[in-house]
């Protein structure tokens, strides 16, 4: 019997690369897509996130959960208090899409880059990686460049574009000793990125599969 893992979505540019990274690290999990976009056309208006926008996020997770999930992995990192506390109030694994790469960005270095195509989520992705540094004890630090209008263009289905202005920005973060790529819609741009620097590119779709995979076969038995 496969294991059931609900997407949780909140733009419908972060889903073809988690369903890539599902067939290729994980593909015997039964993938279940949930997509509310108006999330991330709303979470754009507010300078941050408020109480309501996390009461409405962990409602849209608590539905996901009743479709009898054994897992739920969120591919929107904007929403970071609220994916803590639909967390707290599951009996499931519930993953935020960027922790698994923060562990492997950590453990390749202590300075970072990141590059990021929506504004609202730079705040709270850097407020976790803090908080990740801290809880494991290190002394690496986040240098963030955001790449104005790439997202919207990825939107309207110029992935090329995207692409290309993400790689553009490359440069100035190759004194870094590795390159994130914040959001899983930003995976597509990692061949791009990787042609402008010498330093390791990483994506969060791959590694969060494979953390949660982890999370929950375990030693190859339901936890």
């Amino acid at each position: 019997m496969a294991y059931r893992i609900v997407l949780l979505h909140a733009t419908p540019v972060a889903m073809a690369p988690i369903h890539s990274a599902f067939s290729e690290v994980w593909p015997e999990a039964e993938i279940i897509n949930l997509l509310d976009d108006g999330l991330s056309i709303d979470r754009a208006r507010e300078p941050e996130l408020s109480k309501s926008m996390i009461d409405r996020f962990v409602r849209f997770g608590r539905y996901g959960y009743d479709m009898a999930a054994e897992g739920i992995l969120v591919t929107c990192s904007a929403f970071g208090p609220a994916i803590d506390q639909l967390a707290e109030s599951l009996p499931i694994p519930v993953l935020k899409p960027n922790e698994a790469m923060f562990h492997e960005a950590v453990a390749q270095g202590k300075n970072i880059g990141m590059l990021a195509t929506f504004g609202p989520s730079i705040e709270t992705m850097t407020q976790e990686f803090d908080d990740y540094v801290a809880e494991h004890a290190s002394s690496a630090t986040l240098t963030t460049i955001l790449v104005e209008d790439a997202i919207d263009l990825l939107r309207k289905g110029d992935a090329e574009s995207h692409n290309r202005l993400v790689a553009a920005r490359a440069k100035e973060l190759a004194h870094c000793d590795v390159i994130m790529l914040a959001h899983f819609s930003t995976s597509r741009a990692a061949e791009s990125v990787r042609q402008q620097v010498s330093i390791p590119v990483l994506t969060a779709p791959h590694a969060a599969v494979k953390r949660l995979k982890a999370s929950i076969l375990g030693n190859g038995e339901k936890l």
